[in-house]
């Protein structure tokens, strides 16, 4: 995969990047990091490409060494409001204004930077090209999966634990048993339809 480099004196660059916007359910998690030159962090990589014990250990070694870091979100109500997309670019920007120190450079994963007065540079593929993405995406997955791993007690028979709120069988059918719980994303197909579905249900 073709490297990626930032401009010519950048002192701090920061890599943003989200997890969750596929999932019927739960809010969209982001990351901002930026890392020191010699932080010696191996193993960075694209947080889908680990395990999820690899995960756990870079996520230690990121957050101990990191020059800054910073976790945002955008709530359920606000991906329902706003759609997912806008509400993905809110969490970035709040995530990186949310940093202790105030980057020179945005590295974002993807192909489309929010509207901020950073400069930056979207990169396609770049959690598995630039470092700062890699632990960007690497945090924003360990916080998101301990949040739905929690929301498995609240909400139990969802399998949040295990498909972390993405629409699978077992999601699905338990949506349609016991419907929608407060984490889910109404504007979200399934979701919408199972809801449409009770409500009609009601008046027949």
């Amino acid at each position: 995969m073709t490297p990626w480099n930032p401009p010519s004196g950048v002192k701090l660059l920061a890599g943003v990047d989200e997890v969750g916007r596929g999932p019927l359910a739960g809010d969209v998690v982001t990351a901002a990091v930026i890392l020191p030159a010699d932080h010696g962090i191996e193993g960075l990589a694209d947080s889908k490409a680990l395990s999820s014990r690899q995960r756990e250990n870079l996520y230690k070694d990121i957050v101990s060494r990191a020059t800054c870091w910073c976790v945002a979100r955008s709530s359920v109500d606000e991906i329902d409001r706003f759609n997912i997309l806008q509400a993905t670019l809110m969490a970035m920007r709040r995530a990186v204004m949310g940093l202790q120190q105030q980057p020179d450079f945005v590295a974002v994963d993807g192909n489309r930077l929010p509207q901020w007065e950073y400069r930056g540079e979207a990169v396609v593929k770049g959690d598995g090209r630039v470092e700062v993405i890699s632990a960007a995406s690497i945090i924003a997955k360990v916080v998101r999966d301990a949040e739905m791993k929690a929301f498995d007690e609240t909400y139990p028979g969802y399998g949040f634990a295990k498909n972390k709120g993405y629409g699978t069988a077992q999601h699905l059918e338990a949506l349609a048993r016991k419907g929608a719980t407060p984490i889910h994303r109404r504007s979200f197909a399934p979701v919408r339809e199972q809801l449409e579905l009770t409500q009609s249900n009601l008046f027949d």
